[in-house]
C-alpha cells in the first residue's frame, strides 16, 4: 500500500552523504505486536495491545487479524492473543539455529543419558542468550530451561562462555575478569545465579569458520538419594567431549 510507505533522508554519519530511509507503518506495528507479546506469555487482549502500544484499537485491529489469519497470533481463553511457535519454526529455518539443532540433538541425547542430567544449547541474541534446544534428563529428576528463554550474558554460565569466546563488548571490570579465566580454561563453571545447589557449566561449540556458535550446557543437580552414578567431574569432561562432537559436526575444530 502506497499510504503505508514513507522515506526519509537522513544523513550517514560514515560517509557524510544523505541515507535514505523507508518506513511501513503497518509492518512496523506488526513487528512491535509481535515484540510486545513476546514478554507477556500469557498473553493480551486487543485493548491491551493498542494501549501498551499508544494506539487507537482501530489501528492496531486489521494488523492482528492478518497475523491471526497467517498463524502468527493465536487467540486463546478471554480473547488473549499469543505468539504462536510458527515464529520460532521460521527463525529456526531462516538462520543457522536449524543446523546447529539438527547436529546437536543426537549429541546432547548422549549426553544426557550418560550423565543423568538435562542440558541445552544457548545461542547469543544481541545483549541476551537465548535456549534454542535442550534434552530432559533420563532420571525421574531434573532441571531443565525451557526453549525460547533469555538468559543474562554476565550473570550465567552459558552467557560468560558466549561473552569470553565471541565477539568482544563492552563488560564490566568484574565480568572481564571472569571471562579471562574462563578462557584460560576453556570453560566455565559456576554456581548457579538462579537455583541453590545446582553448578552450572558449560562449554563453546565452534562453527566451520572457526568462530563461536553457541554454548553447551548442563545445570548438574546434585542428588542425594545415593542413586547419582556420575559426579560433578566426569559430568564436566562428558560435556567437553560433547561439544566437541558438535562443533566437529558443524565442521569445526574438535577441540
Amino acid at each position: 500500500m502506497a499510504q503505508d510507505i514513507e522515506t526519509d533522508d537522513s544523513t550517514n554519519e560514515d560517509t557524510a552523504g544523505p541515507r535514505r530511509v523507508y518506513s511501513a507503518p503497518a509492518l512496523e506495528k506488526g513487528f512491535n505486536v509481535i515484540e510486545l507479546l513476546a514478554d507477556t506469555p500469557h498473553g493480551l487482549t486487543i485493548s491491551e495491545i493498542a494501549s501498551r502500544l499508544s494506539l487507537s484499537i482501530s489501528e492496531i485491529f486489521r494488523v492482528i487479524m492478518v497475523m491471526e489469519r497467517r498463524a502468527w497470533l493465536r487467540k486463546g481463553p478471554g480473547d488473549r492473543f499469543r505468539v504462536t511457535p510458527k515464529v520460532l519454526d521460521l527463525a529456526f529455518r531462516a538462520t543457522p539455529a536449524e543446523e546447529l539443532s539438527v547436529v546437536a540433538s543426537p549429541v546432547m541425547h548422549d549426553l544426557a543419558q550418560r550423565i543423568g542430567q538435562s542440558c541445552h544449547l544457548v545461542v547469543r541474541n544481541e545483549d541476551q542468550g537465548l535456549v534454542i534446544l535442550r534434552q530432559e534428563s533420563p532420571g525421574p529428576t531434573g532441571l531443565s530451561v525451557r526453549i525460547g528463554a533469555s538468559l543474562s550474558l554476565e550473570k550465567s554460565s552459558s552467557g560468560h562462555v558466549l561473552l569470553a569466546f565471541g565477539p568482544e563488548g563492552k563488560v564490566t571490570a568484574k565480568t572481564e575478569a571472569q571471562l579471562k579465566a574462563v578462557r584460560a580454561q576453556g570453560y566455565e563453571m559456576m554456581d548457579s545465579a538462579r537455583t541453590l545447589g545446582v553448578t552450572d557449566i558449560s562449554y563453546p561449540v565452534f562453527g566451520f569458520d572457526g568462530h563461536l556458535a553457541a554454548a553447551l550446557t548442563v545445570p548438574f543437580l546434585k542428588l542425594i538419594d545415593g542413586t547419582q552414578t556420575v559426579d560433578r567431574d566426569e559430568a564436566r569432561d562428558h560435556l567437553a567431549r560433547a561439544a566437541a562432537r558438535i562443533s566437529a559436526g558443524l565442521g569445526g575444530p574438535e577441540k
